[in-house]
C-alpha cells in the first residue's frame, strides 16, 4: 500500500478551510437556511422538490409507476433544486425537510400539507397512501421493508464512501478506497446471492425495494455510477446485473429518471415536470431540434 502523508487530528476540530473536493463549496458543518425563498406550489396535491440523483429517482420512478396503474391523485409537480447552487439552503426547503437533503415531498391533499423528507420515508409513504408496490401480507411487507432500509443503510458506504473517495475526493487515498471498495463488492455480491433467487428483489413482485436499490445498484452495473464497473468486476454479478437490466426496460423508470434530470443528454432530462404531458412536449421539441 502506497504512503500517504501522515495527519495528526487537532484536539478540538474548527472549519477554517474548504475541504476539497468536487462538493466542497456546498459542505458545512451546521444546519439551517442560509437565504429566504419559498418553495413554488404548481396545481397538483403532490409537490416534489428534487434532483435527478439516485435518491431523486426513487420518488419519481415511483409516482410515474403509479401513474401508470391509474393512480390520478398521484399526479405531481417536480421542481428542480440545484444543489450545487444552494437551493437545498432556501428558508423553503429546509421548511420541508429541516437536514436539506433531496428529495422532499410536500402532500397538499391534506391541510395543513404533509411534508416527507427522506427518499425511503417518501416511498413508504407513498406507496401506503395508494396502496400499491407495498405488500400487505406481512412476511412479504416486512421482507420488502427489509431491502429498503438495507439500501437506505448500506448506499452511504457506496456514496459517501466508495464514491467519494474514488470519483470527487481532491487526492487518491488507496487505503479509503480499498477500505470501501471491499464493501460496496460485499454489498454487490448480498444482492447478487439475493436475485439468484428471486426475480425481484423480494420474489416475483416488483416493489418500493426495487425502486430504491435500483438506482443506486443498477447505476454500478451498468457503469454510470462512478466509471467504476470495471475497477468493481461488476460483470461477475450476473443474477443483479440481470435484474437492473429488467427494471431499466420499463418505461416508467425512463420517465423517472428524466425527471429533475441534469445530468447526461438532453434526451435524459426533463428539468421539471407538471404535467404528464410534458413527456410528449420534451420529445416532440427533441425531434423538432433534429429536423432544423
Amino acid at each position: 500500500m502506497s504512503a500517504t502523508p501522515e495527519y495528526t487530528p487537532p484536539r478540538v476540530w474548527k472549519w477554517d478551510r474548504e475541504s476539497g473536493g468536487a462538493f466542497a463549496s456546498i459542505n458545512r458543518p451546521i444546519a439551517g437556511s442560509t437565504h429566504d425563498k419559498d418553495l413554488p406550489v404548481g396545481k397538483h396535491p403532490l409537490q416534489l422538490y428534487s434532483l435527478g440523483t439516485p435518491n431523486g429517482v426513487k420518488v419519481t420512478v415511483l409516482l410515474e409507476e403509479l401513474l401508470a396503474l391509474g393512480h390520478a391523485g398521484a399526479e405531481y409537480d417536480a421542481w428542480l433544486i440545484n444543489i450545487m447552487e444552494g437551493a437545498q439552503f432556501s428558508s423553503g426547503f429546509v421548511d420541508a425537510n429541516p437536514n436539506s437533503k433531496i428529495p422532499a415531498l410536500m402532500d397538499h391533499s391534506v391541510d395543513p400539507p404533509i411534508r416527507v423528507f427522506e427518499s425511503g420515508a417518501i416511498l413508504f409513504y407513498l406507496a401506503e397512501k395508494f396502496g400499491a408496490f407495498l405488500p400487505t401480507e406481512p412476511r412479504a411487507r416486512i421482507e420488502c421493508l427489509n431491502w429498503v432500509f438495507w439500501q437506505m443503510a448500506s448506499t452511504p458506504f457506496l456514496g459517501g464512501g466508495f464514491g467519494h473517495f474514488y470519483a470527487y475526493a481532491p487526492v487518491k487515498i488507496e487505503y479509503a478506497i480499498d477500505r470501501f471498495a471491499m464493501e460496496v463488492k460485499r454489498q454487490l455480491d448480498v444482492l447478487d446471492r439475493n436475485l439468484a433467487e428471486r426475480e425481484y428483489m423480494i420474489g416475483d413482485t416488483y416493489t418500493i425495494a426495487d425502486m430504491a436499490i435500483w438506482p443506486w445498484y443498477g447505476a454500478v452495473v451498468t457503469n454510470e455510477a462512478y466509471q467504476a464497473a470495471e475497477f468493481l468486476e461488476a460483470h461477475t454479478y450476473g443474477h443483479l446485473a440481470r435484474w437492473a437490466e429488467l427494471i431499466g426496460g420499463r418505461e416508467t423508470v425512463r420517465r423517472g429518471r428524466m425527471v429533475n434530470g441534469v445530468f447526461g443528454g438532453p434526451e435524459d432530462q426533463l428539468i421539471e415536470r407538471h404535467d404528464a404531458s410534458d413527456f410528449e412536449t420534451r420529445t416532440r421539441d427533441k425531434l423538432g431540434e433534429i429536423d432544423k
